[in-house]
C-alpha cells in the first residue's frame, strides 16, 4: 500500500461522523493491498474430499439424524430457508423441525457495475447503559434486543440448491425461484454480536463487554422444486470470526469443524461499544473478503472465504466437502439477483435478527449440557434452563418446557393465539408445528462456570435471559423483549444507542439508488398463511410491537456542510429520528409471489440521500475536496 492511502487511514482513525462519506472510496482504493493481506500465514490446506467429523456444522440447525452439531443451537445464526415447490415458497423445516427466523431487514438496489460483489458500510456500534437490565425494560442492553445485526450478499455454490453452474461475479446468473436452471446459490452473512451473554459456543457473545464479528456461509443440499434433499447434511455452514491476522480461529469448513472455530482467541477482532467501523465485503482473486477497520482503536480484522482458509464446499450425495474458493455470485445489485431458497428476497442487505430474548424474574427446569467431541475437545455448561418464570411471560406465570432430550417430548408448549398465546396442538418438536416448546437455552444472571476442555471458565449472563432456540428457533408466542416498544433505542439513557449505519457505498463511492423493505417473521407466525397471506400481519398477533428502520439525525457533531447527512437506525423513534417510513407499515404486504411468510415493500429511491437528508452528488464533491480521488493505489 502506498504511502499516500496509509496517511488517510492514518487519518481516518481521528474521524468524526461528519467526515465518514470520504472513507468509501479511500477503503476501495485500499482493497488492493487485501490480496496482500490474504496471504498471511494460513492452515494447511486440505486435499481432495473430506468426510464430515461425527460432530460438525453439515447441517447448523442441529437435527440432522447422522451427525451432531458443534454450536448446540436450533439455528439461530443459520440462514431462513423456504421450500419452493411448483413455484410457490413454502415453510422449510429440517427433520421435522421449524427452523424459521425473524429478520427484518434493508435491501439495496443497484444496476451499477459492481454494486453486487463490492460494498462499504460505515457503522457506529451501540453503546449499553452501565445499569443492569431490569423486568420492567427500563434498562435494556442491545444483546436483549437482537443477537446479531448482519450484512449479507448471494454467493456461488454450484453444490447449493438447486445444484447448478454459478459464475462468479456475473449477472447471467438467475435467482428466479420458478427455473431450474438457476445458479447454484449461497447465503453470506457478515454477523456482528452484542456483548453481554458468553460463551459463545452456547449463547450469543464473545465477551462480557465487546462486539465481535463473523463471516457465515450457508448452503442448502437440495436439488430443483426441492425434489431431493440430503437431510443429514441440508443446511452446511461454513463459519469464521474476522481474526486480526486473517486466520480462522478454528477450522471453518462445514466437514470440520470444532469447538474451537466458535471460540474467539487472542486474534479474533474484538470491537468497543461506540467504536466507529469500516465494514467492506468484496470479491479478490482468492475468494470474497469481508474486512472491519476498527477507527476508534486502529485495529483491522478479516477473513477470506478461501480453501486456503479451510472453507468448503458440501456435496449433496455424501456431505463430504471440498476445498472451495467462495465467490460473490452477481455483478449488480439488481431486483432480481437473489438467492432462490432464501425466505429474504436476498441481494445486498443489512438485518437486524430478532425474536431470541425473554427476561426472566427466576429460571427453572435445569437442562445441562455436556458434550465429547472426537478430537478431544470437551464442553460442559450445567447451569442451563429450559424455562423463564416472570419478566416478560408475565408476573408469576412460567413460560414453555420443560423438554425431555432423550423423548424429545415438551410440556406447556404455546402457540401464537388470536387473543393471546393457546395451547400448541402437539408436544412433539419435531411435527414441523410452529409452537414454542421451551424458553432455553436459558442462562442465570451473573458469573456461571463453565467447562472447556478440562478447563473451567468463568462466564457471563448480564440477566436472566432465554434465547428459544434449543427446541424450536425463536419466541414463537411473540411476547420477548424485541416485541416491547419500551425496549429498543428510543434515546431514553437506560436504553442502548442505535446500531447506526451510513451506505453503502458502491466501488465507486457511489450510494445505491433504491432500497426495499422486507421481513419474513410471519413465516414463524402460526396463524399466518403463507399461501394466501390471510392473518400475516404486522405486528404480529400477541406481539404488542414490531421493530422498525428509521433515519436518524447524527447528534454527536456539528456538520460542515448543509443539510446534514442521516443515517440508518433500527428499533424506536428517537429524538433524533427524522423519517420512521410509517413505522412497521414500511414493510409493506406479503410477497405471494415468493413466499407469504415475507413482507416486501415497493422499491423506493434510497432515502438516505434524498430529501431532508442531501443528494447523492454531495459525497463525491467531499471526495473530491478531500483529495482521496488522487490517492495512489498502489500495493
Amino acid at each position: 500500500m502506498s504511502h499516500s492511502l496509509r496517511c488517510i487511514f492514518s487519518d481516518c482513525a481521528r474521524l468524526r461522523w461528519q467526515r465518514f462519506f470520504l472513507l468509501p472510496t479511500a477503503l476501495v482504493l485500499c482493497q488492493l493491498g487485501i490480496s496482500s493481506q490474504v496471504g498471511a500465514s494460513t492452515p494447511a490446506i486440505a486435499s481432495g474430499t473430506v468426510a464430515p467429523n461425527p460432530i460438525n456444522e453439515v447441517d447448523c440447525n442441529g437435527w440432522s439424524a447422522a451427525y451432531e452439531t458443534v454450536r448446540k443451537h436450533a439455528g439461530d445464526l443459520c440462514t431462513d430457508p423456504i421450500k419452493v415447490i411448483n413455484g410457490t415458497g413454502n415453510r422449510f423445516t429440517d427433520n421435522g423441525w421449524y427452523v424459521g427466523h425473524d429478520e427484518p431487514s434493508v435491501k439495496f438496489i443497484s444496476k451499477a457495475p459492481g454494486s453486487g460483489n463490492t460494498m462499504t458500510y460505515v457503522i457506529r456500534v451501540p453503546v449499553d447503559p452501565r445499569q443492569t437490565p431490569t423486568l420492567a425494560l427500563d434498562v435494556t442492553h442491545y444483546g436483549e434486543l437482537s443477537i446479531a445485526p448482519w450484512f449479507g450478499l448471494p454467493i456461488c455454490d454450484p453444490n447449493s440448491y438447486p445444484q447448478n453452474p454459478c459464475k462468479p461475479d456475473s449477472d447471467r446468473n438467475s435467482g428466479s425461484i420458478t427455473d431450474p436452471d438457476a445458479a447454484g446459490s449461497a447465503f453470506l452473512e457478515l454477523q456482528l454480536y452484542p456483548p453481554g451473554y458468553t460463551p459463545f459456543a452456547d449463547s450469543e457473545s464473545c465477551s462480557a463487554t465487546q462486539w465481535c464479528a463473523a463471516l457465515t456461509i450457508d448452503s442448502l443440499e437440495c436439488t430443483f422444486g426441492f425434489a431431493n434433499c440430503n437431510n443429514d447434511c441440508i443446511e452446511p455452514t461454513n463459519f469464521a470470526f474476522l481474526q486480526t491476522d486473517g486466520i480462522p480461529a478454528g477450522p471453518p469448513s462445514p466437514q470440520l469443524a470444532n469447538l474451537k472455530t466458535f471460540l474467539p482467541n487472542r486474534h479474533t477482532l474484538m470491537i468497543n461499544p461506540g467504536d466507529l467501523l469500516v465494514l467492506s465485503i468484496t470479491d479478490t482473486p482468492q475468494g470474497l473478503n469481508a474486512t472491519i477497520r476498527d477507527l476508534t482503536t486502529g485495529q483491522t480484522g478479516y477473513m477470506t472465504a478461501s480453501a486456503a482458509n479451510g472453507f468448503m464446499t458440501t456435496s449433496i450425495s455424501t456431505c463430504n466437502g471440498t476445498p472451495f474458493d467462495f465467490h460473490a455470485e452477481y455483478d449488480t445489485a439488481s431486483i432480481n439477483n437473489r438467492v432462490p431458497w432464501a425466505a429474504l428476497e436476498g441481494g445486498v442487505l443489512m438485518e437486524e435478527e430478532i425474536g431470541h430474548s425473554e427476561i426472566c424474574q427466576s429460571l427453572t427446569n435445569q437442562d445441562p449440557t455436556s458434550f465429547s467431541y472426537p478430537d478431544g475437545q470437551t464442553f460442559t455448561d450445567n447451569r442451563t434452563f429450559d424455562t423463564c418464570v416472570g419478566g416478560t411471560e408475565g408476573r408469576g406465570k412460567a413460560g414453555e418446557g420443560p423438554c425431555d432430550p432423550t423423548t424429545g417430548l415438551c410440556q406447556n408448549a404455546k402457540t401464537q393465539g388470536p387473543a393471546g398465546p393457546q395451547p400448541c396442538p402437539t408436544n412433539n418438536p419435531d411435527s414441523g408445528i410452529l409452537c414454542e416448546y421451551a424458553n432455553g437455552w436459558c442462562f442465570p444472571e451473573g458469573i456461571r462456570y463453565v467447562t472447556i476442555d478440562g478447563v473451567e471458565t468463568a462466564e457471563f449472563s448480564a440477566d436472566n435471559q432465554c434465547f428459544a432456540d434449543r427446541y424450536q428457533n425463536g419466541n414463537l408466542v411473540f411476547n420477548g423483549v424485541s416485541y416491547q416498544s419500551n425496549a429498543w433505542p428510543d434515546g431514553s439513557p437506560g436504553h442502548p444507542t442505535s446500531f447506526e449505519v451510513i451506505g453503502p457505498f458502491d466501488a465507486q463511492a457511489q450510494p445505491y439508488p433504491q432500497i426495499q423493505f422486507e421481513t419474513d417473521i410471519n413465516g414463524s407466525a402460526f396463524l399466518c398463511n403463507t399461501a394466501t397471506g390471510a392473518g400475516c400481519v404486522l405486528p404480529p398477533t400477541d406481539a404488542t410491537f414490531y421493530p422498525f428502520w428509521s433515519l436518524n439525525r447524527d447528534s454527536s457533531a456539528p456538520f460542515s456542510w448543509q443539510p446534514t447527512p442521516c443515517l440508518w437506525a433500527f428499533g424506536n423513534v428517537s429524538p433524533q429520528t427524522i423519517k420512521d417510513f410509517g413505522g412497521d407499515a414500511q414493510y409493506g404486504s406479503p410477497d405471494l409471489s415468493w413466499y407469504g411468510g415475507t413482507s416486501v415493500s415497493a422499491p423506493m429511491p434510497n432515502p438516505e440521500f434524498s430529501g431532508q437528508c442531501g443528494a447523492p452528488e454531495w459525497v463525491g464533491a467531499a471526495l473530491e475536496g478531500s483529495g482521496v480521488l488522487t490517492a495512489s493505489t498502489a500495493p
